[in-house]
């Protein structure tokens, strides 16, 4: 039989190991209870009638109890469907109609979102906190462990759709395997590493770029429920953790913290950052407090750690993702799925174990994304001499003006390097000339101004690149993983 039941492994290996802890409620739970507790859930489960290849849908913050449905998930097949709880009631019921899963568990803060959804009414729905009394209730009793193949489905992630309704990513347990494998190599995880989560249980980094790889690796994995920069620091710090996953936005709050001047972190090896490209400022001030910088790339389709730039290279290539992992296949594709040269852009494209299998009830969005096997991400992107790979934009973030290609990032990282701006994004509007120009969304630091930006883009980039609008905002709007929402700064545009 082909088990995945990592947990059985760390109970026998290291039982008395913490496994994982959650600050807010000061519990942890070793790796010996961890497995205990996933054996009595999968008892309750069954006692609820959920069994292998049954959808869980999850509406809750990260908890010691998700981590032992995961847990449980290894032992018996159920699919764990975690669900972003900031969404509204109609939103979570096109989710249930798409999935119908058989169990639904949510934290208690969202009781009263739960009782408006309308395709949740006859099914069974329990209260994430309570598992923990219920499950101390059980006895403990072996039983006949269920057989399960590396495609089956682990996790249903639900991505954002092109055509405004999300499609869930099958994540199976091949994924699950060689993804930690390629992050345990990458970044040489071992049972004596330490890290804090932050991420949203609903996305796939708040599983799969560093809690899953962990335990995997028999380490410990502490939870914080919300981010806030100067609490973290000093969890980091006291805690002496020694790796750490965020996104730039969160760095950026970390080193304007209070706290920046006075936690040592000095067991921290690395912070790994995704999402988007981190401004060399920013690299630079966390590099003289002596943390160095792993900059990769992430997709919940695939992986999700699928590249990573080693931190000697931080700032010799600014900007780069660096080179694929190493159970990774990537390329470069034109239009035509032609590998392009070294210098050209091409679509990222990958291939390999750690590819989805498609998009849970959705034929045509799964054609629509895997092409030969290969999986097309939709991100432009150029290699240069040495392999290093460089994202160069979005696919549907790109705009054409008066028949040139424009790329917002290009744009955004000249903007980002004008003295006194602090965060900016770029946009594609409406031009009756041009057919699109560029509108720039600029958040400007506390004494500066905008006076003089234009020119400043004038020797350093191609008269279609700069913007025809410059606006000033005090904030940036983010989506739930941190990252520039885009869209909502086109809805501004045309509101205005």
């Amino acid at each position: 039989m082909y088990t995945k039941d990592w947990l059985s492994k760390w109970a026998i290996y290291n039982p008395d190991k913490i496994a994982i802890e959650e600050y807010e409620t000061e519990r942890n739970l070793t790796y010996s209870y961890l497995n205990t507790n996933a054996i009595k859930l999968v008892a309750l489960l069954r006692a609820w009638n959920v069994t292998k290849g049954d959808r869980v849908l999850v509406v809750a913050e990260h908890s010691l109890e998700l981590v032992t449905l995961f847990g449980a998930a290894q032992k018996c097949g159920i699919i764990i469907v975690p669900v972003n709880y900031r969404l509204a009631p109609a939103e979570i019921d096109f989710l249930i109609e798409n999935c119908s899963p058989a169990l639904i568990l949510h934290d208690r803060q969202f009781l009263q979102k739960v009782a408006l959804l309308k395709n949740a009414r006859s099914i069974h729905t329990e209260i994430l906190e309570d598992l923990s009394a219920l499950i101390e209730k059980i006895a403990i009793k072996e039983t006949e462990p269920v057989s399960l193949r590396e495609d089956d489905p682990l996790f249903i992630l639900y991505t954002s759709g092109t055509t405004g309704f999300p499609k869930g990513a099958i994540y199976t347990y091949k994924m699950l395997f060689w993804n930690s494998l390629n992050t345990t190599m990458s970044l040489a995880l071992t049972p004596n590493d330490h890290t804090i989560n932050c991420m949203p249980a609903f996305h796939t980094g708040g599983w799969n770029v560093l809690l899953t790889p962990m335990l995997h690796r028999g380490a410990t994995v502490g939870i914080v429920k919300k981010f806030d920069a100067e609490h973290l620091l000093n969890l980091l710090d006291q805690q002496q953790s020694t790796v750490f996953m965020g996104v730039p936005t969160m760095l950026k709050m970390m080193m304007d913290a209070p706290a920046f001047d006075k936690v040592k972190l000095e067991k921290l090896r690395y912070f790994i950052v995704g999402g988007e490209a981190l401004p060399h400022p920013v690299i630079k001030r966390w590099h003289n407090k002596g943390i160095s910088i792993r900059q990769g790339y992430g997709l919940t389709e695939v992986g999700p750690n699928l590249t990573s730039l080693h931190q000697e290279d931080a700032e010799r290539k600014l900007g780069s993702i660096g080179k694929p992992n190493f159970y990774v296949e990537a390329a470069l594709f034109d239009e035509n799925m032609q590998e392009v040269r070294p210098g050209e852009i091409g679509e990222f494209c990958l291939r390999g174990e750690v590819v989805t299998p498609g998009y849970w009830q959705n034929e045509e969005a799964t054609r629509e994304a895997i092409s030969d096997g290969w999986f097309r991400t939709g991100d432009l992107m150029e290699k240069d001499d040495e392999g290093y790979l460089y994202v160069v934009d979005r696919k549907k973030c790109m705009f054409i003006s008066g028949g040139e290609n424009v790329y917002p990032a290009e744009v955004e990282r000249v903007l980002i390097s004008a003295e006194g701006v602090s965060e900016v994004a770029v946009v594609g509007v409406p031009d009756d000339k041009w057919g699109e120009v560029g509108k720039a969304y600029i958040v400007i630091k506390e004494g500066y101004k905008t006076d003089g930006i234009q020119s400043f883009c004038c020797d350093k980039l191609a008269k279609f690149k700069i913007p025809k609008y410059f606006v000033t905002i005090d904030e940036l709007p983010k989506n739930d993983s941190g990252k520039i929402d885009r869209k909502a700064l086109k809805t501004l545009h045309y509101e205005s």
